[in-house]
């Protein structure tokens, strides 16, 4: 083939690429257009500029929601008139963001001279919205469409009927129910000081903060506490919520039945903002909690019962060493005449001037982390110390001092200025003892390698 006729169809490829291109550009553009005609919004709001929304219902008072400077608040009806009802504003910042960015599916008419074959004449539902210039938007919702995928919808004083979606719908047709912060404790997580919990049976245990996710028994008196389950018990609490899904007959029954039931425990944490409480009881075998925040019980797993039903015992620490993940700076060991004494230095261990294998000292280290009591007890041992430990942690901040004894088939340690025994398992000891023997210089470095 010759230049010119390879250059004629190059050229002829080229201009049929740019038709081709042309005609796609075009069709999504017409497409694009076509779907904005087609599904037009039926409101456009600010979203922070909506100060009140009403959700009407035929022969029913409506749900209001108003925002103030301290967020959202919604009043409710009863059947007898009205009440207040604390919104998540969660949800409720939700509804508002659906409503701000509504979108029909189609039009349905442009100018409706009959609503009634749309249910339009007397709404199902009525959406009402104010805004900061007390200009209102009145969304109205009528029958399902033939399709059964959408409904009809209209805005108050705009001839237009439109098709809305089933999705659209349940995002802005909400009960108050769906509205409702269903937390029964709203106590905040990071700034309790304290948490008290009263058993069925009358005994009181108290605890208070000593730092971040660390807290120290107050009451029946002082005592180290297990910082994890207590933790774990205020997250029991502050996760219980009020069923998302009962009627108004179960809540009745709930509410009878916590009456006349028995009391499991009643805990209480307290923040800044004062005491907020949750009483857990049982009925056969049911459980339900009522809180000083939600008038209303309602019926909760027994996993929350078993959470709150735990006696003194099963917070005390059970641990003998507190260091937790902050790593030691010093460790030292007499052991019935034996002397160990580690000591950090950047990230090398030394003992008496000779540099240590790190990673036998860190054995150690861990076994005296892990180091817990299987019993508790207030008695002292009347058998001789034999061994004495002292770990110095936190940048050298913390220093802990425990001493143990030996007795007939069990160790039993008590750590300095502390009355608390802890009976200890031989065999753990004795790998502490050991692990601190077996502490030695690291091995030398590898010889090069020759040169070939």
């Amino acid at each position: 083939m010759s230049l010119r006729g390879l250059l004629v169809g190059a050229v002829i490829l080229a201009a049929l690429g740019g038709a081709v291109w042309w005609s796609e550009t075009k069709n999504k553009q017409d497409d694009t257009a076509k779907s904005d005609k087609e599904a037009p919004k039926i409101v456009t709001l600010k979203e922070d500029e909506v100060t009140r929304v009403e959700i009407r219902r035929r022969e029913a008072e409506p749900v209001i929601l108003q925002r103030g400077k301290d967020g959202w608040s919604m009043t409710v009806p009863t059947g007898t008139g009205s009440k207040s009802v604390r919104p998540d504003n969660e949800s409720a910042t939700s509804l508002v963001s659906s409503l701000a960015g509504l979108t029909s599916d189609r039009v349905v008419e442009e100018k409706a001279a009959d609503l009634t074959s749309f249910g339009l004449n007397a709404p199902a539902v009525q959406v009402a919205v104010l805004s900061k210039d007390n200009k209102s938007k009145v969304i109205q919702i009528g029958d399902e469409t033939p399709t059964a995928g959408g409904y009809y919808a209209k805005v108050e004083g705009d001839p237009r009927v439109f098709s809305l979606s089933s999705a659209a719908k349940a995002n802005i047709d909400k009960s108050w129910r769906d509205l409702q912060d269903k937390r029964l404790i709203t106590s905040g997580e990071t700034n309790l000081s304290r948490v008290e919990l009263v058993s069925g049976k009358g005994q009181t245990v108290e605890f208070g903060r000593s730092g971040q996710n660390e807290w120290q028994i107050l009451k029946p008196r002082p005592l180290r506490a297990d910082s994890w389950q207590v933790e774990e018990l205020i997250r029991k609490v502050r996760d219980t919520k009020l069923s998302a899904t009962a009627t108004e007959e179960e809540e009745k029954t709930s509410a009878s039945e916590f009456a006349i039931g028995t009391r499991v425990a009643l805990v209480s944490l307290t923040d800044p903002s004062g005491a907020q409480t949750l009483e857990v009881r049982s009925k056969g075998q049911a459980y339900y909690a009522k809180s000083s925040v939600v008038e209303t019980p309602t019926k909760v797993e027994k996993e929350l019962a078993d959470a709150l039903a735990k006696s003194l015992d099963d917070f005390r620490a059970k641990k003998v060493f507190e260091f937790g993940f902050a790593e030691p700076s010093k460790v030292e060991l007499q052991d019935n005449g034996k002397g160990y004494h580690f000591s950090k230095t950047g990230d090398k261990w030394w003992s008496n001037g000779k540099q240590m294998d790190g990673t036998s000292v860190q054995s150690l280290i861990d076994k005296l982390r892990d180091l817990q009591a299987t019993k508790l007890t207030d008695s002292g041992s009347a058998q001789p110390v034999l061994l004495n430990i002292t770990v110095v942690s936190a940048e050298g901040k913390r220093t802990e001092k425990a001493a143990f004894a030996k007795g007939p088939a069990s160790w039993f340690g008590k750590r300095e200025n502390e009355s608390t025994t802890y009976e200890i398992d031989s065999k753990v000891i004795e790998e502490i003892q050991r692990a601190a023997a077996d502490v030695k210089a690291p091995p030398p470095p590898s010889a090069p390698s020759a040169k070939k």
